[in-house]
C-alpha cells in the first residue's frame, strides 16, 4: 500500500543554528492512528509543522497523498487538517463564521450539512452563533477541531490536542478520533499523556534530540522492550540492597519497605526463583509479592534515557 504520508531524508536547522531534525524517514499508512513521542524539544512540533507547509525544510523531501508538499503546495493542504496547541483564531467571529471560513480557505464549496455535523460531535451546536471570545478554554479548543475538520480532511494532525483540557472534552475527542479513522481518515497525534497514546495509536514514534530512534506497531514494541516488575513487600524495611543480591537488578522503594526487581519476560531464565531462594538464604523475609508488565511510558523512558 502506498503511504500517504512518505517522509524521506528530512531535516531542519534554524537560524540560530539549532538542528530540530536530522535526516528522519517515516511512512504513515493511510487510515492508522500514528502517535508522535518525545520531551519537550525533541523536534516534534517541527516536524508536523514541516509536513503541514507552515515551515520549511532545510533538507529532504515529504509527500502527502503521492504529491510533494513544496512543489504541490495547493493539494496537499488542502488534504491536511491541523489542531494546533495554541488558539488562533478571530476572538470576534461566531463559531459558526469561523468554521464556515476556514472551509472557505481551502477552496471548498459550501456543506452547511457537513459544519453542523461537526459542530454537533463536538457539542458545539447550541453555541454555533456565540462568539469565540465568550467562550470557555474548553469550547475554544473543540472550535479549533471543528476548523480543522471542516474542509473534510483526508489527514488530521493533533498537536497536543488534550493539554490542559477537561475530562469529558478529551474523552470526547478519542470517540470523534475514532469513528474519523474509521471513515478513512489518518490520525497523526503528539501528546504528553502516554496513557493515551497506548490506548488509541496503531503504531508508535519516539523523537529524540531531533532524531527518529523508534517506529514499531504498538503491540510489537511493547512485547519487543516491555519487561516485567516484581514487587516484593518486605516485613522489615531495608537501609540498602545487601552485596549478596548484586547478581539482580534490584531497587528499593517505599523508604526501604518494597525491593522491585525488572527482568525480561522473553528470557529464558528471569532470574525469579534463584531470586526468592537467595533472599530465604539471607533471611530476607516478604510478607507479599506481585508483578506488572511495564507500560508505555516505562519503555518511553527506557528509550529516551538510553540515548546519549
Amino acid at each position: 500500500m502506498v503511504p500517504v504520508i512518505s517522509i524521506s531524508g528530512l531535516g531542519k536547522t534554524y537560524a540560530s543554528g539549532l538542528q530540530a531534525l536530522k535526516s528522519v524517514d517515516l511512512e504513515i499508512r493511510k487510515g492508522e492512528i500514528f502517535a508522535l513521542l518525545g520531551p519537550n524539544g525533541a523536534g516534534k512540533t517541527t516536524l508536523i509543522s514541516i509536513v503541514c507547509g507552515i515551515v520549511t525544510p532545510t533538507s529532504g523531501t515529504v509527500r502527502v497523498g503521492g504529491h510533494d508538499i513544496l512543489r504541490d503546495y495547493r493539494i496537499t493542504r488542502s488534504m491536511i487538517g491541523l489542531v494546533p496547541q495554541e488558539l488562533h483564531t478571530d476572538m470576534f467571529e461566531t463559531v459558526w463564521s469561523t468554521v464556515a471560513f476556514s472551509r472557505g480557505l481551502f477552496g471548498r464549496a459550501p456543506n452547511p450539512a457537513h459544519l453542523e455535523k461537526v459542530l454537533r460531535d463536538l457539542s458545539l451546536w447550541d453555541k454555533r452563533a456565540d462568539k469565540i471570545m465568550t467562550l470557555s478554554g474548553g469550547m475554544k479548543r473543540r472550535v479549533l477541531i471543528a476548523k480543522a475538520l471542516a474542509h473534510e480532511p483526508e489527514v488530521l494532525f493533533l498537536d497536543e490536542p488534550t493539554a490542559g483540557v477537561d475530562v469529558e472534552l478529551r474523552r470526547d475527542m478519542w470517540a470523534l478520533v475514532r469513528r474519523l479513522r474509521d471513515g478513512g481518515v489518518t490520525i497523526i497525534l503528539t501528546t504528553h499523556y502516554i496513557d493515551e497514546a497506548e490506548e488509541m495509536a496503531d503504531r508508535i514514534g519516539v523523537v529524540n534530540k531531533g532524531e527518529l530512534i523508534v517506529v514499531e506497531e504498538k503491540a510489537v514494541l511493547m512485547r519487543k522492550l516491555g519487561k516485567k516488575l516484581l514487587t516484593l513487600n518486605l516485613l522489615e524495611p531495608l537501609a540498602a540492597i545487601p552485596p549478596g543480591l548484586a547478581d539482580w537488578r534490584l531497587a528499593l522503594k517505599a523508604n526501604g519497605a518494597e525491593l522491585e526487581y525488572t527482568f525480561d519476560v522473553h528470557e529464558e531464565r528471569t532470574g525469579v526463583s534463584e531470586l526468592l531462594r537467595r533472599l530465604d538464604e539471607l533471611g530476607i523475609v516478604f510478607k507479599d509479592l506481585h508483578t506488572r508488565e511495564s507500560s508505555l511510558e516505562d519503555i518511553f523512558v527506557s528509550l529516551v534515557s538510553d540515548r546519549p
